[in-house]
């Protein structure tokens, strides 16, 4: 199985801000997949950093990918700003006193990536109201204002349940990512790897003193993958987007009735001709497939109505074996 490439996303938080432009190409020609910019208001978070101007003038740099990490209290009250800085995904504080699906929307309509963030006691069920309409989930490791803090264990916990929310989600809808902040380093790429975190937000490890970044980078990229290929993921995404699954094979005339009542429920399927077994006799049988993130749901909505259906189907096949058996047929 090939080694999936974990995605890192440089935080500029630390770096030399005298010259954020030299520093930023510096993070991408080092093998940073990203720039996470960590914009706070002093309200929403104890701490000051930059705005949406500077996000715009940073643009220049070229089209590489800018992710927005807004921890401020009023999100909506500027989001059009970031969007016109430049900002390829822009994720807000599910914790904000402000309405959160507007925002959401926006960002959305804008044509960029929509997320939303946690703090490590906010729990996975906040974001549930807004499953449809998130790109991104970013679990923090650390409390947000400050870079530079421990990795939280226990807030790490998140990470694998939090691709829950991805599941069962329409085909238009992106695969959905979850993101990583706080404290990631060497010493906790490993764990979040191994949860299937998809985008580890790199920062204070890299800007010390002596650090070569680019060796840093590879190192933090390839314990993630080795603990997403031997921990809990094993080497197998969290929720896979583009495999499909055969929910059940049936004659056309049974297996129509299932197809048309799970896609009545919301459920995507395709129909396909099943191969026919050598000598074997009666209607032709086709595949149903729906999408294996789909798989856990069409279970629990149609396990049941699919039974019937199997069953239904394995007595015409044994109506049709003994009528042959009575005519002196062989298979």
């Amino acid at each position: 199985m090939a080694r999936r490439r974990t995605l890192v996303s440089t935080s500029i938080l630390d770096c030399d801000l005298s010259d954020l432009a030299r520093e930023s190409l510096r993070a991408f020609r080092a093998g940073s997949d990203r720039l996470h910019l960590d914009v706070m208001d002093g309200h929403f978070v104890p701490n000051i950093s930059f705005g949406p101007t500077v996000i715009k003038r940073l643009r220049r740099i070229g089209r590489q990918p800018f992710d927005a990490h807004l921890m401020i209290s009023e999100p909506g009250r500027y989001m059009d700003q970031f969007i016109d800085a430049g900002c390829d995904s822009i994720t807000f504080h599910v914790e904000v006193e402000e309405p959160i699906e507007p925002t959401l929307l926006k960002i959305r309509m804008a044509g960029r990536q929509a997320g939303l963030a946690l703090r490590p006691a906010t729990p996975l069920a906040a974001l549930e109201p807004y499953r449809e309409l998130l790109d991104i989930v970013m679990v923090m490791t650390v409390e947000p204002g400050f870079g530079g803090q421990s990795f939280m264990k226990d807030a790490a916990a998140k990470i694998l349940p939090a691709h829950e929310l991805f599941r069962d989600r329409a085909p238009e809808l992106s695969a959905g990512q979850v993101h990583v902040d706080g404290g990631v380093s060497r010493q906790s790429a490993e764990m979040c790897g191994g949860l299937g975190a998809e985008v580890l937000v790199v920062g204070s490890t890299l800007w010390k003193e002596g650090v070569d970044i680019a060796r840093e980078m590879r190192l933090i990229k390839a314990l993630a993958d080795e603990g997403y290929e031997n921990g809990p993921a094993r080497g197998r995404a969290a929720v896979p987007h583009s495999e499909w699954v055969t929910f059940a094979t049936l004659p056309r005339s049974i297996g129509k009735c299932l197809l048309d009542a799970m896609e009545a429920g919301g459920i995507p399927m395709i129909q396909l001709r099943a191969d026919r077994a050598a000598g074997s006799a009666g209607p032709r049988e086709y595949e149903l497939l729906i999408p294996a993130s789909w798989e856990v749901a069409a279970i629990e909505r149609f396990g049941r109505a699919r039974e019937q259906a199997l069953a239904a189907a394995e007595a015409g096949r044994g109506a049709v074996a003994g009528a042959r058996t009575e005519r002196g047929e062989t298979a």
